[in-house]
């Protein structure tokens, strides 16, 4: 469905991308190098953000490449620090980035090297556009933060949310409005809020990252289930809805398909509406062009997610020698400092 649907793309900078998104890590030291040399290519992060933001500068792309792969490390320090039970170093993770968030600058030589690689990456980023994207970027991200904060109370303590619940925190923990943020530097042009806010523009959003996630879910979920999880969708419908693993497999692919039919009639009405924007002037009609180069890469992000989510060795856990622990993570080391 999505090979047919959603042709492939990757960025032409991918091959720069991965090499310097690969020396950016060692330079920050968010990854050991004997970790990057043996899996930072084979997880495929950087071939998700090419196949994603699609015509995107140069020094954006790599900005957001080197993001994007901060974000999986903070996630599995999250992770770690949650089966290693170290709630004290998560708190001082938890308050040293939204501080970080708020004076970047100030952060770049912390003595955390995921706090430190954060604020180069948000520096980097706030550079793009004006104040009032930062700002958007910064509140956004703030939420995100906190709603890794109750994953990792439910997980410590063993809690599985309700299916609404569950839903409803994902959006977060996946960090939806910041991947849809920063379409916006990709296409040079920050969007008005009436366009923003436009229903046919945040419905096709939504599902695009809605995809992502529950795709995630099903992809994951061998791997959650051997590491005793709580948070994944299937999980949930488990145990909230009596489901077996198989019922509950079968369930996520009805909602993952959901999401491509009505990403379709959604990018359509957006398209409309983007055609609405071009109305003579020339800030109208570059305006007009953003929203469209926005909504392909809403696409692009469909068959981006499909492939990592295939190639990434992320997911391969059947190849791990322990199930329940990756081996692309510094498992003893993080989170002690």
């Amino acid at each position: 469905m999505i090979e047919t649907a959603f042709p492939r793309q990757l960025h032409p900078y991918w091959p720069r991308l991965q090499e310097r998104t690969r020396s950016w890590l060692l330079e920050k030291r968010l990854m050991p190098a004997d970790k990057v040399e043996e899996h930072a290519d084979g997880l495929c992060y950087t071939d998700l953000m090419a196949g994603y933001y699609i015509g995107a500068p140069d020094e954006v792309l790599q900005a957001i490449a080197d993001y994007s792969a901060w974000f999986f490390v903070w996630d599995d320090r999250h992770d770690r620090d949650i089966v290693h039970r170290r709630p004290i170093a998560w708190r001082r993770l938890r308050f040293q980035l939204h501080v970080a968030l708020g004076s970047p600058r100030g952060h770049l030589h912390h003595p955390d090297p995921l706090v430190a690689g954060f604020a180069d990456s948000v520096v980097r980023l706030y550079a793009f556009l004006g104040p009032k994207w930062n700002a958007r970027f910064a509140r956004h991200f703030h939420a995100v933060i906190e709603a890794y904060d109750r994953e990792f109370r439910n997980r410590t303590s063993g809690v599985v949310p309700t299916v609404d619940a569950y839903l409803e925190l994902r959006r977060l923990t996946f960090a939806h409005r910041i991947w849809t943020d920063l379409l916006e530097p990709s296409a040079q042009c920050e969007l008005p809020e009436a366009v923003r806010k436009h229903p046919a523009y945040r419905r096709a959003a939504l599902l695009s990252q809605e995809f992502a996630a529950w795709y995630n879910d099903l992809c994951s979920l061998p791997k959650e289930i051997a590491g005793d999880e709580v948070h994944n969708l299937g999980i949930s419908l488990i145990h909230h809805q009596g489901m077996t693993v198989e019922e509950a497999v079968t369930e996520i692919r009805r909602r993952v398909e959901e999401c491509v039919s009505e990403f379709l009639v959604a990018e359509k009405e957006v398209l409309r509406f983007a055609d609405t924007l071009a109305d003579g002037t020339v800030p109208g009609r570059e305006l007009s062009l953003a929203v469209k180069a926005i909504v392909a890469n809403m696409r692009n992000w469909f068959s981006a997610v499909y492939w990592f989510h295939h190639e990434s060795g992320r997911y391969m856990v059947d190849s791990w020698d322990d199930r329940s622990t990756p081996p692309y993570v510094n498992n003893e080391a993080a989170g002690e400092k």
